[in-house]
C-alpha cells in the first residue's frame, strides 16, 4: 500500500492543506466548551444578558470559521484523492496492458476488473478520509484532554483512564478485522467471476437449460461472501456500543468527581459542563476514528491487492530496438528472399520440415520456423505442444488442423509471441522472436483470433486498429479481400456505420470478416487466421481464401481450421494430435499416409466423394 502513495506526488500542496485546515477547524471547536463555561459562570450566574449575547456571537463566529475551514479541507482532500485514484488507475491499466497472456490467464479477468474498479474506489475513499479525519480526530481527543487538564487536574484523570481503554478497543478490533476484510475482497472476486461468466455466456446457458445450476453456483459463492461479511460486520459492530459504554462510564465518573470539586469550591459549574462537553467531543471523535479505521482497513487491504498486480512482472522480455541481434544463419529477410526468387513453390517444401530443394537458392530464409518447440502453460501438469518442427516459406499457405484441444491455437499464438516457448525456438525471417521488440514483431503479423472482437465506434475506427493512418482506398481493399465490402456498403453510412459494443449489431459472419479486414489493413508479411472463418458459408470461405492467395506481396498465411475443406488447398498441412505433429504434407500426401488426417477428412466427406475430388480442383475454388 505504501508504494501506491507515489501517485500523490503531484498533490503535495493538497495533502498538506487538507489536514491543516481540518486542524484549524478542530482548534476552533476546542474553544467552544470554554465559551459555554464563560456563559454559564459569568453571563447566566450574573444575569448579564449583554455578556450572553456577545458570547453567542463568538459561538456563531467560531461556527462560521470552522465551517469555512471544513469546506476548504474537504475540497483539497477530494481533489487529492480523486487525482490520486485517476493516476493510480491509469498506471494500473497501463501495467495490465504490459502483462503477457500467461499473467492474464493466471490472475483472471474478473480479478483484474475488481482491482480496477471496487478496490481502486476503496483506496480513493481511504485517502480522502485519511486527509480529512486522520489528524483531526486524534488532535481533538488529545486536545480535549489537555484542555481538561487546564480546567482541573483531578477531574482530568478520568480522561487519562478512558482514552487508553478506548484506544485498546478500537485498535484491537482493527487488528482482528484487517485480514477478514482481505478474505471478503477475495470472495468478491469469486462472485464477480461467476457473474461475468454468466453474463458473457448467457446464450449458452439458456441453450443448455443450465440456469438453475448456475443460480445454485452463484448462490453458493454469494452465500459464502455474505457469511464472511457478516462475521467481519459483527466484530466491527462491537466498536460503537463498546466505545459508548466506556465514554458514558467516563461521563458518570466525571460528573461524580466534578460535583465534589464544585462542592469544595475547586471548580465552577460551567467548568464541569465544559469537562462533560470535552468528553462528548472525545466520544464523537473516537466514533469517527473507529469508522475511519474500518475504512482505512478496507483501503489498506484493497491497496495491497492492487500493489500485488503492480508487482507482477510480465514473463515476456521486450528487447529494445538496438538490443535484438539476428539469430545465427539469418542472412536475409523474407522480403529479400522473395525478391531473389528464392521462395519455394507449393511442391518443394513438404514433409521434411519444408526444406528447399538442392536446385533452389541457398540464400532462402523461411518466413517462420519452428525448431523442436515445446510449450507448457503456467501451472499446467503436462506440455500442450511437444517437439513441433517445421518451416513455412515466404508466400506459402500453411494449414493447421486437428481435433479440439490438439494445440492448434497454442501453435499459432507462439508466432506473435503471445506466449514464450519452454523449449526450442520460433524464428520469424530467420530471427528468434525473443530477439524482436514486440512492437516490431507484431507489426509485421496480422492476427485474427478465434473469437471475433469488435469495439464500439464506427467500422472505419475498427479497421484502423490495423493501421492508424490507413486511407479509404486501403480500407476498401481490405474489405474486398475479406468479402466484407458488400454488406458494409449496404449499411447506412458505409465505413462510418456504427458498431455496437462487441459488434452485437452484426452477425457472426460479418464480425469475422471485419476482423479479417482489420488484420489485412496493415498488409502483414505473415497472416494468421485462427479458425476465423468458422461462421462463413463454404462459398464465402472459398472466395476469401482465393482473395488472400492472390494478395499483392504474397504473405505467408497460417489457416487454423477444423474444416478439411478450408485447408486442403494449403502448400503444407500440419496435423496436430494431442499437442504433437501427427503429419506434415500436402492434402494428397496426408490422405495417403496420415491416419489422423484421414479420420478428420472422412468424417466430413464421404469416401466416394473424396476419391473423386482432387486437391487441385479445390485450389481453383
Amino acid at each position: 500500500m505504501k508504494k501506491l502513495l507515489i501517485y500523490l506526488k503531484d498533490y503535495k500542496k493538497e495533502t498538506v492543506l487538507a489536514p491543516l485546515f481540518k486542524l484549524l477547524e478542530a482548534s476552533f471547536e476546542l474553544f467552544v466548551p470554554l465559551v459555554m463555561a464563560a456563559i454559564i459562570d459569568n453571563g447566566i450566574a450574573n444575569g448579564d444578558m449583554g455578556y450572553i449575547g456577545r458570547m453567542c456571537l463568538v459561538l456563531i463566529a467560531l461556527g462560521i470559521i470552522g465551517l469555512t475551514c471544513s469546506i476548504t479541507a474537504q475540497y483539497f482532500a477530494a481533489k487529492a484523492a480523486v487525482g490520486f485514484a485517476a493516476q493510480m488507475k491509469k498506471a494500473l491499466f497501463s501495467h495490465i496492458q504490459s502483462l503477457s497472456f500467461t499473467e492474464m490467464d493466471t490472475v483472471g479477468t474478473s480479478t483484474l476488473i475488481t482491482r480496477m474498479t471496487s478496490d481502486a474506489n476503496q483506496v480513493q475513499n481511504g485517502v480522502n478520509m485519511v486527509l480529512r479525519l486522520f489528524l483531526r480526530s486524534p488532535f481533538i481527543v488529545f486536545g480535549a484532554m489537555i484542555m481538561a487538564f487546564t480546567i482541573d487536574i483531578k477531574s482530568a484523570l478520568v480522561f487519562v483512564a478512558a482514552i487508553p481503554l478506548l484506544s485498546l478497543v478500537v485498535f484491537g478490533i482493527m487488528v482482528v478485522t484487517t485480514p477478514m476484510y482481505r478474505r471478503v475482497q477475495g470472495g468478491l472476486d469469486a462472485v464477480m467471476g461467476i457473474t461475468r461468466e454468466n453474463l458473457t455466456g448467457v446464450r449458452v446457458l439458456r441453450a443448455f437449460n443450465k440456469e438453475e445450476s448456475e443460480l445454485a453456483r452463484f448462490e453458493e459463492a454469494n452465500g459464502a461472501l455474505a457469511q464472511m461479511q457478516k462475521a467481519v460486520a459483527r466484530l466491527s459492530a462491537l466498536m460503537n456500543p463498546v466505545t459508548y459504554i466506556i465514554i458514558n462510564g467516563a461521563v458518570i465518573a466525571l460528573v461524580w468527581t466534578g460535583a465534589w470539586q464544585v462542592e469544595n469550591g475547586v471548580i465552577t459549574q460551567g467548568e464541569v459542563v465544559a469537562l462533560v462537553n470535552y468528553m462528548s467531543q472525545i466520544l464523537v471523535e473516537l466514533i469517527k476514528l473507529a469508522n475511519l479505521i474500518v475504512t482505512i482497513t478496507k483501503a489498506i487491504a484493497c491497496g495491497n491487492r492492487i500493489q500485488s498486480i503492480f508487482e507482477m512482472q510480465t514473463s515476456l522480455s521486450d528487447p529494445q530496438e538496438a538490443g535484438g541481434t539476428p539469430a545465427a544463419g539469418a542472412a536475409q529477410t523474407a522480403g529479400e528472399a522473395q525478391i531473389a526468387g528464392a521462395a519455394p513453390t507449393a511442391d518443394t517444401a513438404q514433409t521434411a520440415g519444408g526444406a528447399p530443394t538442392a536446385g533452389e537458392s541457398a540464400q532462402a530464409v523461411p518466413s517462420v520456423s519452428f525448431e523442436h518447440v515445446c510449450l507448457t502453460y503456467k501451472n499446467a501438469g503436462a506440455e500442450s505442444l511437444t517437439d513441433i518442427d517445421f518451416k513455412a516459406w515466404p508466400g506459402q499457405t500453411i494449414g493447421v488442423i486437428g481435433g479440439t484441444g490438439s494445440g492448434k491455437s497454442s501453435l499459432v499464438n507462439l508466432i506473435p509471441r503471445f506466449y514464450d516457448v519452454t523449449k526450442g525456438r520460433v524464428l520469424v525471417d530467420g530471427r528468434d522472436v525473443r530477439d524482436y521488440p514486440l512492437s516490431e514483431l507484431r507489426g509485421r503479423i496480422g492476427m485474427v483470433l478465434q473469437k471475433a472482437v469488435l469495439f464500439e465506434g464506427t467500422i472505419r475506427e475498427n479497421l484502423r486498429w490495423g493501421k492508424e493512418d490507413a486511407s479509404d482506398e486501403e480500407l476498401y481493399r481490405a474489405l474486398d479481400i475479406s468479402q466484407a465490402r458488400e454488406f458494409v456498403e449496404e449499411k447506412d453510412g458505409g465505413l462510418d456505420a456504427r458498431v455496437a459494443q462487441g459488434g452485437k449489431n452484426l452477425s457472426g459472419g460479418q464480425k469475422q470478416r471485419l476482423t479479417i479486414a482489420r488484420a489485412l489493413v496493415r498488409q502483414p508479411s505473415i497472416l494468421v487466421l485462427d479458425d476465423s472463418a468458422s461462421a462463413l458459408d463454404y462459398a464465402t470461405d472459398a472466395k476469401l481464401r482465393r482473395a488472400i492467395r492472390d494478395m499483392e506481396g504474397g504473405p505467408t498465411v497460417f489457416i487454423v481450421s477444423q474444416r478439411a475443406a478450408s485447408i486442403r488447398h494449403a502448400d503444407q498441412i500440419i496435423v496436430l494430435d494431442d499437442g504433437e505433429v501427427a503429419g506434415i504434407g500436402t492434402h494428397d500426401e496426408l490422405l495417403k499416409g496420415c491416419a489422423a488426417y484421414q479420420e478428420i477428412y472422412y468424417s466430413q466427406f464421404e469416401k466416394k466423394e473424396a476419391a473423386k475430388t482432387s486437391a487441385s480442383a479445390w485450389r481453383q475454388d
